[in-house]
């Protein structure tokens, strides 16, 4: 009776071996899941702020692109209303 005890409490203990090993081994599995999605998660907020600086950078040169724009829009305006060649036509058409 001894023996089979033994051996009932053998089989019982192997048993739950098992189920502890199947059990850690989820839990492995899960852990190394979740280490995963985080780093993808950093990843992710790592490409977020690199485009985030790329568009305030576009937004700046863009801004000053536009001022250079209205500078130079000034400046042949100027010319062309300092030069001869544009000036209005509204004289000629009197004279008809």
């Amino acid at each position: 009776s001894r023996k089979r005890s033994s051996k009932a409490e053998t089989a019982h203990s192997t048993m739950m071996n098992s189920d502890m090993d199947a059990v850690e081994a989820e839990n492995q599995v899960e852990l190394e899941e979740k280490t995963r999605l985080i780093n993808q998660v950093l990843e992710l907020q790592h490409t977020l702020e690199d485009l985030s600086a790329r568009v305030d950078a576009v937004k700046e040169e863009n801004l000053k692109l536009k001022s250079e724009n209205q500078v130079l829009g000034q400046y042949i305006e100027n010319l062309m209303s300092a030069s001869s060649v544009f000036q209005t036509t509204d004289t000629k058409s009197k004279r008809k």
